[in-house]
C-alpha cells in the first residue's frame, strides 16, 4: 500500500463485503435516499412554472443577445425542495452531533446570537448609510473591540481582518510598518514546529524568508534553539500559543524578551485563544500582535468559507501602524477615522486592509456571547475546554498513543498518533470508521510533528454524555484497528458514499455535470 510522507494511505485498500446489507432496488439506505444530480432529475425542455409566452420585442443587445438554451432542468416546486432538503441530510453539521477537529474549535452557535443578529438596526444597515444613521452599529464595533482589548491585555485592537490568516496579514504589515519606521530593514520570520500552517504561509506572502524553529520532546518551541537563532536579520517569531500539539507554551514570556531584546516582534496566532480565555492575557507575555478568530473563541458560524472576522490585538509599539478604518468615540457619538480624517493623530497607519470596516453580523454575534456569559463565564468557557480535552486525551491513553501525553495537562484538544496500530492500519481508517459511528473525523494527519496524528478538540460546549458516546466509538475503532480487523479498511459502509481514492478526487475532480448524449454528438 503506498504512502504519503505523513503516513496517509494514497488509495483504499479492496476489503471482502460480505458482512455488508443485500442492496436495495432503489439504491436508498432505509432513510437515507439516494440522490441523482439536479440534472438528472428534470429535462431542459421543461419548466416548474406556466409562464405565458414571452412578447417578441427586439433585442437591444444585438448579436450578443443569447436565444438558444442555457441547460438548466426544469423541476417542480416539490421536485426542487425534495431535491436540496436530500441534500442537506448528507451534510454533518453541529447542530447534529459533536465535532471533533482539531484546532477548529466547532462549538455550538447560541440561538440568542443569531436572534440579535438579525435585527433590522444591524441586519439591514448598508456600509455607505451615513455614519450617522448607523451609531447603534458603530457603538456594537466599540463596544466588542474594548472587550477584546481587556480579555487580551493589549493596546489596541483591528477590527477589519476578514479572517485568521487576514489577521496574520494585518500583524505582519504592522510589524513591516513599524520596522521600516526605525530604518530597520529585516528579512526572516521564525515559525516554531508547532505553529499553525497558515503562519509560514503568511510570512511568506509578505515577502519574508521563513525559517523553522525545532520542537523538544514533549512538543513545546525548542527555547535555545530560538535564542540561537535569532539576530539583526530577525523581523518575527510567529508562535502559536496554546501551540498546535494542544499544549501552553510556557516558556511564553521568556520567549518574548529574548525577541524584544533582538529588536524583533512576537505575533502570536490566537486561532486556540478558547482555552485561555479570562484565565491568560497574551499582552502580559509579551505579545506584540494577536488575531482572534471570532467564529472559534466567541461562537459566530463557522466554515464555508465566509463571511468571517479576524480582529487583530496590537501591542502600544505596533498601535500607530494599525490599518485603518477604525471606529473613535468622539464626544457622544462615533464615528470612523479613515484615510481623510486620520489627520496626525494615525499618520503612521500601514494603509488599508478591506473596503469596509468589517462583518456587523459577526461582531454583533460576538458581543452577544460575550454579553450573555460575562467575565466569568468567559473563564469557565476556557475551564470547561480544557477539562472536556483532558477528559478525552486520559479515556484513551490506553488504547491510542498520545505523544505528548507526560507533557502536562493539554489544552484545548488531545493529540494522538497512529503508534501501535496493526500493520498495514492507518489513521485514515480510524477517521472512516467514525462516519459509519456517526461523527465526523477528527482533524488527521496535522501537526506535521506527529505521524498520523488524529487532533480532537471537543470544546466546552460538549456534555460528558456526548463525550463519553464518543470516546466508546473512538475506542472501538482503536481496538479494531489495533487487532487488525480487515473489515475496518472499507469503511465507511454506512455513508452516502464508500471511499473515495482521496489523491485522485483531490487532484482530478469533477465539478461539472456533461451531458453523456452531447458528450458522445460531440466525440
Amino acid at each position: 500500500m503506498s504512502m504519503l510522507k505523513e503516513g496517509r494511505p494514497t488509495t483504499p485498500v479492496p476489503v471482502k463485503e460480505a458482512h455488508m446489507a443485500p442492496q436495495t432496488a432503489t439504491g436508498n439506505r432505509a432513510l437515507m435516499l439516494e440522490e441523482a444530480l439536479i440534472f438528472e432529475i428534470g429535462s431542459t425542455d421543461t419548466t416548474g412554472v406556466d409562464f405565458a409566452a414571452a412578447p417578441k420585442v427586439a433585442s437591444r443587445l444585438g448579436s450578443l443577445a443569447r436565444t438558444d438554451s442555457i441547460g438548466l432542468p426544469g423541476l417542480s416546486e416539490q421536485e426542487t425542495v425534495r431535491h436540496y432538503t436530500r441534500l442537506s441530510r448528507q451534510n454533518y453539521a453541529i447542530d447534529l452531533g459533536l465535532f471533533p477537529l482539531g484546532s477548529c474549535t466547532m462549538k455550538h452557535n447560541p440561538r440568542l446570537n443569531e436572534k440579535v443578529a438579525r435585527m433590522p438596526g444591524f441586519a439591514d444597515i448598508h456600509p455607505l448609510q451615513p455614519q450617522s444613521t448607523v451609531q447603534g452599529a458603530l457603538a456594537v464595533i466599540h463596544e466588542l473591540a474594548a472587550w477584546l482589548v481587556t480579555l487580551t491585555g493589549m493596546h489596541s485592537v483591528a477590527m477589519s481582518p476578514k479572517a485568521g490568516a487576514h489577521g496574520e496579514l494585518c500583524g505582519l504589515l504592522a510589524i513591516r510598518a513599524a520596522l521600516e519606521a526605525r530604518g530597520d530593514a529585516r528579512s526572516v520570520v521564525l515559525v516554531p514546529e508547532s505553529a499553525h500552517g497558515t503562519n509560514p504561509a503568511t510570512a511568506a506572502f509578505c515577502g519574508y524568508q521563513v525559517e523553522d524553529i525545532p520542537a523538544t520532546a514533549e512538543g513545546r518551541v525548542d527555547l535555545e534553539a530560538l535564542k540561537a537563532r535569532l539576530g539583526p536579520d530577525v523581523a518575527a517569531v510567529m508562535i502559536t500559543n496554546p501551540n498546535t500539539c494542544g499544549l501552553f507554551e510556557r516558556d511564553m514570556k521568556t520567549i518574548s524578551d529574548a525577541v524584544h531584546a533582538a529588536g524583533a516582534f512576537v505575533y502570536c496566532d490566537g486561532a486556540n485563544f478558547n482555552a485561555i480565555v479570562g484565565r491568560v492575557r497574551p499582552g502580559d507575555l509579551g505579545v506584540d500582535a494577536m488575531h482572534i478568530n471570532l467564529h472559534k473563541t466567541f461562537s459566530t458560524p463557522h466554515g464555508g468559507g465566509g463571511p468571517g472576522s479576524g480582529p487583530v490585538v496590537l501591542s502600544e509599539a505596533l498601535t500607530p501602524f494599525a490599518p485603518l478604518p477604525f471606529v473613535e468615540k468622539q464626544g457622544d457619538s462615533f464615528a470612523l477615522v479613515e484615510e481623510e480624517t486620520a489627520e496626525d493623530h494615525h499618520a503612521h497607519t500601514f494603509g488599508r486592509m478591506v473596503a469596509f470596516h468589517g462583518q456587523m453580523g459577526m461582531f454583533t454575534r460576538a458581543l452577544t456571547y460575550i454579553l450573555s456569559h460575562g467575565a466569568d463565564g468567559l473563564r469557565q468557557v476556557a475551564n470547561d475546554a480544557v477539562l472536556n480535552a483532558n477528559y478525552i486525551l486520559r479515556s484513551l491513553d490506553d488504547v491510542l498513543d498520545a505523544p505528548f501525553g507526560g507533557s502536562g495537562p493539554c489544552m484545548h484538544e488531545a493529540l494522538f498518533s497512529d503508534k501501535g496500530l496493526a500493520e498495514g492500519f492507518t489513521t485514515l481508517d480510524i477517521a472512516k470508521g467514525l462516519i459509519d459511528e456517526g461523527f465526523h473525523p477528527m482533524t488527521m494527519y496535522f501537526p506535521l510533528v506527529v505521524h498520523g496524528a488524529m487532533l480532537v478538540e471537543p470544546t466546552e460546549t460538549e456534555s460528558k454524555a456526548a463525550l463519553d458516546q464518543f470516546i466508546m466509538a473512538l475506542r472501538s475503532l482503536a481496538e479494531r484497528a489495533k487487532a487488525g480487523d480487515e473489515a475496518l479498511k472499507g469503511a465507511p459502509y454506512h455513508a452516502p458514499r464508500r471511499r473515495l481514492d482521496e489523491t485522485l478526487a483531490a487532484r482530478k475532480p469533477i465539478l461539472t455535470w456533461t451531458d453523456s448524449a452531447l458528450a458522445i454528438a460531440a466525440e
